[in-house]
């Protein structure tokens, strides 16, 4: 027998055979099923797991972070083997995340037709209804690269011949093998809420978690950020990559230098793009600059700067930054602190005249906040503008209608900045946009901050919070989108966040989230080059320019 502790219902005495999956039925009964996976020791386990003497074990559920991933990937599961059984000669492709939404679409430019949504709707129920057992197997690698190859995996060859894995863990539905990243739930019964969305020519699979209250039927459409999103599979073709194991091959075989130049081309050329656009129109004077942490709005700014000046312009750069209230005037949020996100945390009633006298000729003089004092301060750098100097406004809550309310929309042009991932494991596998901007904020906040990794974390609950509240509601209000990702930054960033993830143990709350970073990092194969990185990259806020 094992002396266990569960969170909420105390110590247990089980027997030493006994799984999670048992000990989750022994307690929670007809209602186990709520329950899709554990946390021990600030570690996230599948409920196949065997626990220990003196554990503490703490069962999740789809409101909590790990126990929601398990959730999606379960259901991506149901649907990727009901379009095998639906559609055998094509694959499904998973894409990205609209708001609470997942992006599917079929290989062979086959297009999902709403029939055949309401069929794979009708199959995933079926599948889910049989409660089919998920077994969880470990294979050699070349066996588990023959076994893809024997079904025409061609995404999942690439990506295991290129990474050093002596051993890999593949999944079992009844006789259908697939490798999944991160843990599934024990069977196909543990996931019977979402819903499909006709999306042509793809689909969305709806999902209820916090962003829509737990309320599949609450969706609102992101258009703009679709169109975006699009555009980045086209520059994926363009590169000739689809997934990691393409980037990995492109890498081994010393074509990273023609890969870096293109991606940084098609930033540069994207960026002009929209400088000619706003040149084009006589009527903007404020460009109103937005986008989550980590996004790279400084350096986008300034390159947008650049093109401005190659029309003619001379733009002016503001720093919302520089409008921050003094600190003993900051609004207190929920949780008693400071709340440096809020809207309110800024003087905007000082933002929005300074703007206005501006747009009338006048002269103002800049606020510097000093970051260290906490106060805001006399910059002595005055400024004027006219119709050459168009004004440039950088900050999270550029996009916010009360930001520059009294300014007619006609002057204003709206930019919203994200860095949307662009390459994902395979194609039943997908790399987090929010992780690939926290793995950018880790390296930009050691170098330049002096901020560990543990600092990073703490403070990136409160980042995501104020982006869910203050940055994406308005994101749709944007006139242009420019996707920051680069599809070659996660391999070079690994070579700087590793070394950092590698020392945090198990003794850290945020030990699960390290875990999940170390093993999708883990596929790829490293770029050591960073002389080949441009200096006007985006990457270059994150990395400097140390060679």
């Amino acid at each position: 027998m094992l002396k266990i502790n569960v969170v909420g219902y105390g110590e247990l005495e089980v027997k030493d055979d006994a799984r999670l999956l048992d000990i989750s039925k022994m307690i929670f009964k007809e209602n186990h099923k709520k329950y899709l996976g554990a946390r021990i020791n600030n570690e996230i386990f599948p409920l196949f797991k065997f626990p220990h003497q003196n554990d503490t074990i703490e069962f999740i559920d789809i409101r909590d972070v790990d126990g929601y991933r398990i959730y999606t990937k379960t259901i991506s599961a149901c649907f990727i083997l009901a379009c095998k059984k639906l559609f055998p000669e094509n694959d499904a492709i998973i894409h990205h995340f609209l708001g609470p939404g997942l992006y599917f679409e079929l290989s062979g430019k086959r297009k999902i037709h709403f029939k055949d949504m309401q069929l794979i709707e009708e199959k995933m129920k079926e599948i889910i209804d049989q409660d089919i057992e998920i077994r969880r197997e470990e294979f050699d690698r070349e066996e588990a690269i023959k076994i893809f190859e024997s079904t025409n995996q061609e995404d999942k060859v690439l990506l295991f011949k290129s990474v050093p894995k002596s051993k890999i863990k593949l999944y079992s539905i009844g006789d259908y093998v697939d490798f999944f990243h991160g843990y599934l739930a024990p069977s196909t019964g543990y996931v019977r809420e979402f819903k499909l969305k006709y999306y042509y020519p793809g689909v969305l699979i709806l999902f209820p978690n916090i962003k829509n209250n737990f309320n599949i039927t609450n969706f609102q459409d992101q258009r703009k950020l679709a169109k975006i999103f699009e555009e980045s599979n086209d520059w994926l073709e363009i590169l000739g990559l689809s997934n990691i194991g393409s980037l990995n091959d492109h890498i081994k075989n010393g074509k990273v230098n023609d890969i870096i130049q293109i991606s940084e081309a098609l930033h540069e050329k994207r960026i002009a793009h929209i400088a000619d656009n706003i040149c084009n129109d006589q009527d903007l004077t404020i460009i109103l600059i937005s986008g989550p942490s980590s996004s790279g709005k400084t350096t986008f700014a300034k390159r947008l700067c650049t093109q401005l000046k190659v029309n003619g312009k001379r733009p002016v750069a503001i720093s919302m930054d520089d409008y921050f209230l003094d600190r003993d005037k900051t609004p207190i949020g929920k949780d008693g602190l400071p709340d440096f996100e809020s809207l309110s945390a800024l003087n905007l009633e000082k933002l929005n005249r300074d703007l206005i006298c501006l747009l009338e000729g006048e002269t103002i003089e800049l606020p510097r906040f000093n970051f260290l004092t906490g106060k805001s301060e006399h910059s002595g750098e005055f400024i004027k503008v006219d119709m050459e100097y168009p004004i440039i406004i950088e900050g999270i809550h550029a996009l916010n209608p009360e930001v520059a309310n009294e300014i007619p929309d006609k002057n204003k042009f709206k930019i919203y900045i994200s860095a949307l991932t662009q390459l994902n494991i395979d194609n039943h596998n997908r790399i987090s946009t929010t992780d690939t901007r926290l793995i950018r904020r880790m390296v930009r906040d050691i170098k330049f901050r002096g901020n560990d990794p543990i600092r990073t974390f703490n403070l990136w609950k409160g980042v995501r919070e104020g982006e869910e509240k203050y940055i994406f509601p308005f994101q749709e209000n944007a006139d242009v989108m420019f996707n920051s990702a680069l599809v070659y930054e996660l391999a070079l960033l690994k070579n700087y966040v590793m070394p950092l993830l590698s020392k945090i143990d198990s003794s850290s709350i945020f030990y699960s989230e390290v875990k999940k970073l170390i093993k999708f990092l883990e596929y790829f194969t490293p770029i050591t080059q960073t002389n080949l990185i441009p200096p006007q990259s985006l990457l270059r806020e994150f990395i400097g320019f140390e060679q």
